[in-house]
């Protein structure tokens, strides 16, 4: 059984988290709050992969399709009227995570929350697209950063302004 780097309990696996290769236990990470659900609403279909690093391997640029439950479909309504989406999504493909690295950017040296990696203990990104067109419960967009088979957890109204 791992033990917290923190407060150096011995718990079950499934209530830690790692980053930095140490093991830290849910109630020191999370300060006792407790998880909640969150389900997923679709899924995104493209030929994006994980690549190395932070990359991806294939093109964002290419259209992607975001195939919402049919059971969702009410809340299309009027979306198809929009330019610009927001997408919440879920990354289900975690690598290790580190709370400081080389930013890919410019390569300075930050935290999780001044970057935006995909390997974060949230698991939650957010980019906005420009909507192409809803065919039924498919919607088509352009510039979505997130790999096939990625959970979509929300849709929102977006903006031009790239993330």
């Amino acid at each position: 059984m791992p033990v917290c780097a923190k407060c150096k309990k011995e718990k079950d696996s499934d209530h830690f988290d790692k980053f930095d290769d140490k093991f830290m236990c849910y109630s020191c990470l999370y300060q006792n709050y407790k998880p909640f659900k969150i389900f997923p609403i679709g899924f995104v279909e493209n030929q994006l992969e994980r690549g190395e690093g932070f990359g991806l391997k294939g093109s964002r640029n290419d259209v992607s399709k975001i195939r919402i439950f049919e059971s969702q479909k009410p809340f299309l309504y009027k979306l198809e009227e929009e330019k610009w989406i927001t997408v919440v999504y879920y990354f289900h493909k975690q690598r290790k995570i580190r709370s400081t690295f080389s930013r890919g950017i410019d390569g300075k040296e930050v935290g999780i929350f001044a970057s935006r990696t995909p390997n974060r203990l949230s698991h939650i990104g957010i980019t906005n697209v420009k909507l192409v067109r809803i065919e039924d419960t498919t919607l088509f967009v352009e510039n979505l950063d997130a790999i096939d088979g990625t959970p979509i957890l929300d849709i929102k109204l977006g903006s031009k302004t790239r993330w």
